[in-house]
């Protein structure tokens, strides 16, 4: 069998396991960065009760591995009354993990705004929310922006750890397909270009887009 058989015969497969790729993407961008804001937000608290539980958290996500923390929240809360479906422990746990590393990426972010943005802020007696909303936070997001495109692309090749409790993600499909016809090179390449098509010509454009888009509102274009 071709190439080309092959990608016609299993076509509606990789096409299916694409799709729940993409949705575990998607959901657990969200719960990133959520998380990573939250988070990144907490550790500059002055509380340092505040900081010492953001703090636990990144430790705890960026200090182990990936696919023991997805073993965890699958197999090993049910234990302590807390089940989730494999599609919902899959996306949780890469959202928690790569929201880790998004947590210190927003607080440095929120630290390489000048000073005297704050000071002006302050200045004209803006309340904390607001001067986080309107002035820090916009300013920060563009400092932010390329560095959160490249851990997107990680948190995208994450998700094919989510194969490994039979989430049907594109991952499960091409080793499925393997399974069944022995024929590695066909089943692990195709996964491999759609992988790289994701993230090349989907999402790093997306992001160079939003970077020149956030670059032109603050007027740093």
């Amino acid at each position: 069998m071709t190439f080309v058989d092959f990608i016609i015969t299993y076509c509606p497969r990789l096409l299916s396991g694409t799709i729940v790729t993409v949705e575990q993407f998607a959901l657990a961008s969200a719960l990133c960065i959520f998380l990573a804001l939250l988070a990144g937000l907490m550790k500059l608290s002055p509380r340092a009760s505040v900081r010492a539980c953001a703090t636990i958290y990144v430790e705890i996500f960026r200090g182990t591995s990936l696919l023991v923390q997805l073993y965890w929240i699958f197999f090993v809360l049910p234990l302590f009354g807390i089940t989730l479906d494999k599609f919902t422990a899959g996306f949780v746990a890469v959202g928690l993990n790569v929201g880790a590393y998004g947590a210190e990426l927003v607080r440095g972010g929120v630290l390489s705004v000048p000073a005297g943005q704050w000071e002006a802020a302050v200045s004209i007696n803006m309340s904390p929310g607001k001067r986080m909303s309107r002035i820090i936070l916009p300013q920060a997001l563009v400092n932010m922006l390329p560095a959160w495109g490249n851990l997107l692309i990680e948190l995208l090749k994450g998700t094919a750890l989510v194969a490994t409790i039979a989430v049907a993600d594109l991952t499960f499909e091409a080793r499925q397909i393997n399974y069944a016809t022995f024929m590695s090179a066909q089943s692990f390449g195709s996964a491999l270009i759609i992988y790289y098509c994701l993230a090349r010509f989907i999402l790093t454009p997306f992001m160079r887009r939003l970077e020149k888009f956030m670059a032109r509102q603050m007027g740093k274009a």
